[in-house]
């Protein structure tokens, strides 16, 4: 077997072990907290979570890229859920619920991302 194609299968491995890590979470989530309430959390934890590492991955250089892979197309891709949130918008109840869905998974969706940004740059230092 070539170098590239364990390299590959290396890749795939960590994807697959973080995604079980991040759907589990997910789960557990919707067990200990209501639907709707578990839907935003974890979209919102895990866009927050996101922001941290994609600054500190790409701005600081202190996430290496297997763990970059792990963390963020693995477990967060698999703890977040879009078509969760699309599934709960599109059967709300009337347009006001509608709306506050939407406007809630994205504005702290994105609340989320600056979050994690200004934690990663508080933490400080330079690139290593």
């Amino acid at each position: 077997m070539s170098d590239t194609a364990l390299t590959r299968l290396e890749t795939l491995a960590l994807i697959a072990i973080g995604g079980f890590a991040g759907s589990n979470l997910r789960f557990f989530a919707f067990g200990a907290l209501p639907d709707d309430i578990a839907l935003l959390a974890v979209n919102v934890v895990g866009s927050a979570v996101l922001g941290f590492l994609v600054y500190e991955a790409q701005y600081r250089g202190r996430i290496d890229p297997a763990t970059r892979i792990f963390l963020t197309t693995g477990f967060l891709s698999s703890l977040t859920t879009y078509s969760g949130f699309a599934l709960q918008a599109g059967t709300a109840d009337g347009p006001l619920l509608f709306g506050t869905i939407v406007v809630g998974n994205y504005a702290l969706g994105f609340a989320g991302v600056l979050v994690g940004r200004s934690l990663a740059r508080a933490a400080g230092g330079d690139r290593s």
